[in-house]
């Protein structure tokens, strides 16, 4: 695939204006897709359509600009004709030297990887893709108003539209074409156009882009380069615009735009002007006005600013521990004060609850929510009934949701009449809430989109996500928790093989959660473990320390004991499950991405006994060199996540940080290891993945090594991730069979 990628770059001359345009042309087998940037106007990632390459002949269109274009590719140019605005231009692109990130040298070669695949021997009812391939239809919303259904549709090349269809009429509309990059998320911004995110190749500079329901006036809202656009509110009282977060003027910090939705006009809401402390969140309410915003503060600390209804600016509110949490969930639209909201808290409590709050006379109005194990995470709130209180709720075990308005507990009592043992979900609804798409899952469903009709309580099934998948093939996702070595209660899960018989035990694939901090595994189906439980593996999870869900202590004690405590917990997870008597002591694999990568070089450097194999997936392998690469937007926040790793300033940490950095401890690395990176990962940079790597080989390991070329952060391409785990299967095979 590296040598099917070619990019070139020429000038052309439309009007008496120069542009200069760079052409990257992508084939793999039969596909041909080509990307057109135009920096002097901000246009980057332009697909082409109607790609062709044979017998050295390119063609292909370009919408945006009506252009079309024929010519010949030759070793190092492309020439030929543009057709543009009744023009015909000649054209000649030279082709530009295309520099791999990393060490290419290191990658394993298609061949190696194939017979790696190989390795994997017997047969099975389910394929790697029967998990990992797109459904053939998925990502189900309605438009506000209830008139249209909008949804994903996969092509024969594995490409994902956006499809809009009328619901009265069964009118479909075609409105995205997904090209070379991937979409990677799309919704309604009003009753008739909508919002879509693209990146390139996974380098998560998230550009947003907005098209009519029709597919008409499809443009990038923010064509800059090396820019990350979110979306910080859909303003349903403005339906024209909505409001987004750039790091426009400075790539470390993020400032909120005002920005109409046809045209792409902006307008600045805030400055940031001390990019020391950078603002790390902005509350706006419904109608756009900002009201307060979250500032960090000295490194480690995080300072509160709100403007008060009379007030003519904001004033600080309070300075806290960056690790607590005072967070507005939400604006009490209910009440005729303005200054009242919900409010995530747990400054005077381990367990975060929910509290409603008057910001202006800084008191409890009401305690809304809490529970005594878990954090409270969720509420729900009717606009359409005047923002009275739906439903509440955490996370424990499982999702739990309790119906608070009896309009809900009449939703909720419909929907458990049809899905009682299931997890079910609100995935949209309209805006005068009387009708609903409903997502249900379970440890053994990967997902079923149903319709709810309120006024007679009509559930009707839309589309089934995963058919090929039977729930009585997949294993058991078991809730499970245990006392660590130091006192601490942990929890976690395993599933088991559906096959599994009272006595058996089963080889077992250790999966440590990436993050570390504020991240957690959650009860549902999982394709990787279903994927291992269906070639008989079992697949252990824990929620160690610093995981997210489970109070302010628990979190914190995580703090500077990532590879160490952290894999202590784990490792007392591995050791109670070899305890019940579900798997096989001496068949055991780690496998985890990013954290979870850098747990498993760490779990093969701290027990290399315990573990017959590891695979690493985007994993960190040297806490130093993780450090220097932050993306420019991490930066700000070094001092953060000195206090969650390690304080490289000081010596004792620095000793510290060389002991938990698998790199330095090679030596005690002796089972094998198959790595696996996206090339364009922004956050665990290719490095990270090229250290080990060359290290091990050094020493005549035979690493495998997996690089994607146009990935990032863990694959998104289907046929990237199933290659990806038929790999992976091919490499446990040998060790756990």
């Amino acid at each position: 695939m590296i040598d099917k990628i070619q990019r070139y770059r020429g000038n052309i001359v439309v009007e008496g204006i120069q542009l200069e345009l760079v052409l990257t042309l992508h084939q793999l087998e039969s596909e041909v897709t080509v990307v057109i940037d135009i920096p002097a106007q901000g246009a980057m990632g332009l697909n082409a359509v109607n790609c062709s390459c044979e017998e050295g002949e390119l063609r292909f269109e370009l919408r945006e600009m009506g252009a079309s274009f024929v010519g010949v590719v030759a070793s190092n140019t492309l020439v030929g004709q543009l057709s543009i605005q009744g023009y015909k231009i000649e054209a000649v692109f030279e082709q530009i030297e295309i520099k791999l990130p990393g060490n290419p040298t290191l990658v394993s070669s298609e061949e190696e990887l194939v017979n790696l695949a190989q390795k994997e021997s017997g047969t099975y009812p389910y394929k790697v893709k029967d998990y990992f391939q797109r459904p053939s239809s998925s990502g189900f919303q309605l438009s506000p108003n209830g008139k249209y259904l909008s949804y994903r549709e996969k092509d024969e090349n594995n490409k994902r539209h956006v499809y809009v269809k009328e619901i009265e009429t069964a009118k479909v509309t075609q409105i995205i074409e997904e090209s070379t990059e991937l979409i990677r998320g799309y919704g309604w911004i009003n009753d008739d156009r909508l919002v879509y995110v693209m990146d390139q190749g996974g380098d998560e500079n998230y550009h947003l882009y907005a098209v009519n329901v029709d597919g008409t006036n499809n443009i990038d809202l923010t064509p800059f380069d090396k820019v990350q656009a979110g979306i910080l509110n859909v303003l349903r009282e403005q339906k024209d615009y909505m409001i987004i977060s750039m790091n426009l003027d400075n790539a470390q910090i993020f400032e909120p735009y005002k920005i109409n939705i046809h045209t792409g006009e902006y307008e600045k809401l805030f400055t940031n002007n001390d990019p020391t402390n950078p603002v790390a969140g902005y509350d706006f309410d419904k109608d756009g006005t900002l009201r307060g915003y979250t500032k960090m503060y000295n490194g480690v600390q995080s300072q509160y600013f709100y403007k008060a209804e009379g007030d003519s600016d904001f004033q600080l509110f309070q300075t806290i521990d960056w690790s607590d949490t005072f967070s507005l969930m939400a604006f009490n639209y209910a009440s005729s004060d303005r200054d009242e909201a919900y409010v995530l808290t747990n400054l005077d409590s381990d367990k975060q609850r929910i509290i409603l709050y008057n910001f202006k006379t800084k008191t409890i109005v009401k305690e809304i929510y809490s529970n005594e194990d878990y954090d409270a995470s969720i509420i729900g709130l009717s606009r359409n009934r005047n923002w009275e209180i739906d439903y509440l709720g955490y996370e424990g075990e499982k999702v739990v949701i309790e119906p608070i308005s009896e309009t809900f507990k009449k939703i909720n009592n419909d929907l458990l009449n049809h899905f009682e043992g299931y997890e079910f979900s609100i995935a949209a609804k309209t805006e005068k809430e009387d009708r609903y798409l409903i997502i249900v899952q379970s440890d053994k469903l990967y997902g079923k989109y149903y319709t709810y009709d309120k006024a007679t309580g009509a559930v009707t099934l839309l589309y089934d996500l995963m058919p090929q998948l039977k729930e009585e093939d997949m294993g058991v996702m078991r809730p499970i928790s245990f006392t660590s070595r130091d006192g601490l209660t942990i929890h976690g899960y395993i599933t088991l093989p559906a096959q599994s018989k009272v006595g058996q035990k089963a080889p077992l694939v250790v999966n440590p959660h990436g993050g570390p901090q504020g991240i957690r595994d959650s009860w549902g189906f999982n394709p990787e473990a279903q994927l291992f439980a269906s070639r008989g593996y079992a697949t252990l999870q824990v929620n160690f320390r610093i995981s997210g869900g489970y109070g302010k202590s628990f979190f914190k004690a995580g703090f500077k004991q990532i590879g160490r405590k952290v894999m202590d917990d784990v490792e007392d997870g591995v050791k109670y499950v070899i305890e019940q008597g579900w798997v096989d002591e001496s068949k055991i694999a780690i496998y985890g991405a990013s954290h979870g990568g850098y747990a498993t070089l760490m779990g093969l450097v701290k027990t290399p006994n315990l573990y017959c194999c590891g695979v690493d997936y985007v994993g960190v392998s040297n806490i130093f060199t993780f450090f220097e690469s932050f993306p420019e937007y991490w930066k700000p926040y070094k001092d953060m996540v000195k206090e969650i790793w390690y304080d490289l300033d000081k010596e004792e940490e620095r000793i510290i940080a060389t002991e938990v950095s698998p790199v330095y401890q090679l030596d005690k690395i002796t089972k094998p290891l198959f790595v696996v990176q996206g090339a364009n990962d922004p956050r665990v940079k290719i490095g990270e993945s090229d250290q080990i790597v060359s290290a091990l080989r050094e020493k005549g390991f035979a690493v495998p090594y997996m690089v994607k070329y146009d990935e990032g952060h863990g694959f998104a391409k289907e046929e990237n991730s199933i290659s990806f785990y038929e790999c992976m299967l091919g490499f446990l095979s040998q060790y756990l069979k």
